[in-house]
C-alpha cells in the first residue's frame, strides 16, 4: 500500500498541568472495544519461558551517533525511507542472525501475542543476593530489562565485575540488559556493616561522628555528616532508610547521640538517615549539602569509563544540577549516556517540571521521598511526576517498597500487588526492585510478581482505556512538531486498525520515543543500527528494540525486517503493521510518512 499521512492536530497544548485531569477516552486515538470485566479475566501465573538462541549482541564499529531520545526538537529523524515494495527486495533472502533482539522479549511476544505482551519495563537492583552469574542469568530470563548498580553499596571493582558479567550474559545468551549506575548523593548515612542489623523495639544505639572501632560491635553507627550532632535535638526522630527503622533521640554527649528504637526493623549497610521534629523534617545545615559529592564524581567517572547506559542522580534539587551533569558527560564521553533525575527530596517537589525538562528520564524514589514529605502526599506527588514525565516524553521509573515484604517472605501482600497495579495503570515506563532483588531472599520470585501483575493490568488498561492523558506539544520547532503529529497519527491508525505492531527505523531513537509517549496498544518494534540506542530504548514503555545494520536502500530494510521477524515467529504473513519513518534522500528535503503494510507471504 502507499503512504498514508493523517492530518495534524492530534496533540494540543495545555495551559496548566494541574488543570489537565486524567481522561478515560480520546476519540481519535482510542477506538471503542468490547469491555471485559477484570474479575473474570484471571492472569495466568507462569514461570520463565524457554528462550531461543540468537546471534549475540555486539557493539557497532565506526562512527558513533549520539541519541537524543526526547531531546532537542530540532533534531529530525532522517533515518530510513519507506517506498513501494520492489520485486528485487521481495526476492532477497536474509540471515536471521542479522537481527539482534532480546530473546526473552521475543519469547513473550510469541507466547502471548502482540496485544498481550508486557510493555512496562522491569529494573532490578543488583546486590549480594543477585550478583552471581547464575542469578543474573535467571533474572534476565525472567524479564529484567535494566540492571541497577547502587553506588551506596559495594566497591567500584565489584560493580565492574557485575558489569562485565552482564555484558557477557548479553553476548552469550542473546539478551539486551541495559546497565544503570545510581549515585549515592550527599545524603546523611551510616557506615559500612558486615551484615544487616535487626533493630528490636526498645533497643538503644549510638550514632556518632567519631571512629566506632572502640565501641561495642553492632550498637554504634558512624554518621557521615559532621554537623549531625548539631542538627538533632533530644526527642527528635531519626528515620532510617525512609522508615525501615525509627529511633527517638534520648540523649546527646559530645560527638555521640543515643537513640531508642520505636519502630523496629532492619538497618542496612550505609543506611540513609533523615531527622524529624514535631512531625516535620529537620532542615538545618544538612539541607545545604551539595547534590553531588566528591565520591559521586568519582563514581560518575567510573560509569563513563565503563560505558554504562544510564546514570541516576540522587537527591536532585534543581534543574541546574542536571544541566551541569549532562554537559560534563558530553565533554567526557564519546558514547551516549542518559542521565536520570531521582525525585526523592523535599526540595525537588516544587521544581519537578524544570527537572523533568532538563533530564533524560525521571525516577520517583518513594522511600526517601516519604521520609521528607508527609506520607499522605507521596501518592499524589508520584502521580504528578508520572504525568509530567509522560507529557514531556521522558521515561519515568517508580521505585521503592513495591514488594518490601518479599525481602523476607516468598509471597507479597495484597496491598503491594494493588500498589504495583496502580503504577501500571498510571502507565509509568518502568518498575524497579531495590532491596527485594539486592538483598532479598527471593529476588526471582519478586521479579516474577512484577512481571505477572504488570502484564495482567496492562491487558485490563487496554480494554478499559484507562489512564489516557492529554499530551501537549513538546517540540519548539516545526520539524519536531511534524514528527510529533506523525507519530500520534501512526498510533491512532494502529489502534483503530488493530495493527499487530508499529515499525520504526531510527538511528537516534527520537521517533521511537514519540511513539512510546502515545502508549499505543500495539508493540513498537524499533530498529536501530547502534547498540547504544538499542540499550537506551530498553527503558521506553512498549518498545522492543532491535539492532540491525541498515542498507542504503530503505525498502530493503523493510523487507529484511519482515523476513527476519517471520523466521522468529514475531510476525506472520498477512499481519497488518504500521511503518513510520522520516525520509531524507540525498540532496532532497525531508519526507515523512506513515505506511500501512501487510506482512508478505514470501
Amino acid at each position: 500500500m502507499g503512504a498514508l499521512l493523517l492530518p495534524s492536530g492530534h496533540l494540543g497544548g495545555v495551559k496548566s498541568l494541574r488543570s489537565q485531569p486524567v481522561v478515560h477516552s480520546l476519540p481519535r486515538c482510542m477506538p471503542r472495544q468490547r469491555r471485559r470485566s477484570p474479575i473474570v479475566a484471571v492472569a495466568k501465573a507462569t514461570g520463565a519461558a524457554p528462550v531461543k538462541p540468537v546471534k549475540p549482541a555486539t557493539d557497532v564499529e565506526g562512527k558513533t551517533v549520539k541519541p537524543t531520545l526526547a531531546g532537542d526538537p530540532r533534531d529530525v529523524e532522517t533515518d530510513t525511507p519507506v517506498s513501494e515494495k520492489s520485486d528485487s527486495a521481495r526476492r532477497t533472502v536474509f540471515d536471521s542472525r542479522d537481527l539482534e533482539g532480546d530473546v526473552r522479549a521475543e519469547q513473550d511476544l510469541i507466547d502471548n501475542g502482540p496485544r498481550s505482551t508486557r510493555r512496562t519495563k522491569l529494573i532490578c537492583t543488583i546486590g549480594p543476593a543477585s550478583r552471581s552469574k547464575e542469578m543474573l542469568a535467571t533474572l534476565a530470563a525472567n524479564g529484567m530489562n535494566v540492571a541497577r548498580l547502587n553506588m551506596c553499596h559495594g566497591s567500584q571493582e565489584s560493580h565492574r565485575e557485575t558489569i562485565q558479567n552482564i555484558r557477557q550474559l548479553n553476548k552469550d545468551k542473546g539478551y539486551s540488559v541495559a546497565i544503570m549506575v545510581d549515585t549515592e548523593g550527599s545524603e546523611v548515612h551510616t557506615n559500612e556493616l558486615e551484615k544487616p542489623i535487626k533493630a528490636e523495639k526498645g533497643q538503644e544505639y549510638t550514632f556518632t561522628i567519631r571512629d566506632t572501632s572502640g565501641l561495642k560491635d553492632g550498637t554504634a553507627f558512624r554518621v557521615s555528616y559532621d554537623a549531625f550532632v548539631d542538627d538533632v535535638q533530644v526527642d527528635d526522630l531519626i528515620v532510617v532508610d525512609g522508615g525501615m527503622v525509627s529511633l527517638e533521640v534520648i540523649s546527646k554527649a559530645g560527638p555521640d547521640v543515643v537513640a531508642r528504637v520505636v519502630d523496629p526493623g532492619i538497618i542496612l549497610s550505609r543506611a540513609n538517615l533523615t531527622f524529624q521534629r514535631d512531625g516535620e523534617i529537620v532542615r538545618a545545615r544538612n539541607a545545604m549539602l551539595p547534590v553531588l559529592s566528591s565520591k559521586d564524581w568519582k563514581d560518575i567517572d567510573f560509569a563513563l569509563a565503563e560505558n554504562v547506559d544510564f546514570i541516576a542522580v540522587s537527591f536532585v534539587k534543581t534543574a541546574d544540577v542536571m544541566n551541569n551533569l549532562k554537559s560534563y558527560v558530553a565533554s567526557r564521553s564519546d558514547n551516549p549516556v542518559e542521565v536520570i533525575a531521582k525525585i526523592e527530596s523535599f526540595d525537588s517537589v516544587p521544581n519537578v517540571q524544570e527537572i523533568v525538562e532538563a533530564s533524560d528520564g525521571i525516577m520517583v524514589a518513594r522511600g526517601d521521598l516519604g521520609a521528607q514529605i508527609p506520607l499522605e502526599d507521596v501518592p499524589s506527588v508520584q502521580k504528578e511526576v508520572v504525568m509530567r514525565s509522560r507529557q514531556q516524553g521522558k521515561p519515568v521509573i517508580v521505585a521503592s517498597h513495591l514488594l518490601q515484604s518479599m525481602i523476607e517472605f516468598p509471597t507479597p501482600t495484597r496491598a503491594e500487588v494493588a500498589d504495583i497495579a496502580d503504577v501500571v495503570r498510571q502507565r509509568a515506563d518502568a518498575l524497579m526492585l531495590s532491596g527485594e532483588s539486592a538483598i532479598g531472599a527471593y529476588p526471582e520470585k519478586a521479579l516474577g510478581v512484577l512481571r505477572q501483575v504488570s502484564t495482567r493490568i496492562e491487558e485490563w488498561v487496554r480494554q478499559e482505556k484507562y489512564g489516557e492523558i492529554v499530551l501537549p506539544q513538546i517540540a519548539k520547532f516545526k520539524d519536531g512538531r511534524v514528527s510529533e503529529e506523525l507519530c500520534a497519527s501512526a498510533v491512532a491508525m494502529a489502534n483503530a486498525l488493530d495493527a499487530s505492531a508499529i515499525f520504526v527505523y531510527t538511528r537516534r531513537g527520537y521517533m521511537a520515543n514519540f511513539l512510546s509517549r502515545c502508549r499505543p496498544d500495539a508493540p513498537i518494534f524499533a530498529f536501530t543500527d547502534t547498540q547504544e540506542v538499542r540499550q537506551h530504548l530498553n527503558m521506553r514503555w512498549g518498545v522492543m528494540p532491535f539492532r540491525l545494520d541498515f542498507e542504503d536502500d530503505p525498502e530493503v530494510n523493510v523487507s529484511r525486517t519482515f523476513s527476519l521477524l517471520k523466521v522468529r515467529e514475531l510476525v506472520k504473513p498477512g499481519d497488518l503493521v504500521v511503518v513510520v519513518s522520516d525520509i531524507r534522500p540525498p540532496g532532497q528535503d525531508v519526507v515523512r510518512s506513515a505506511q500501512i503494510r501487510r506482512v508478505p507471504a514470501d
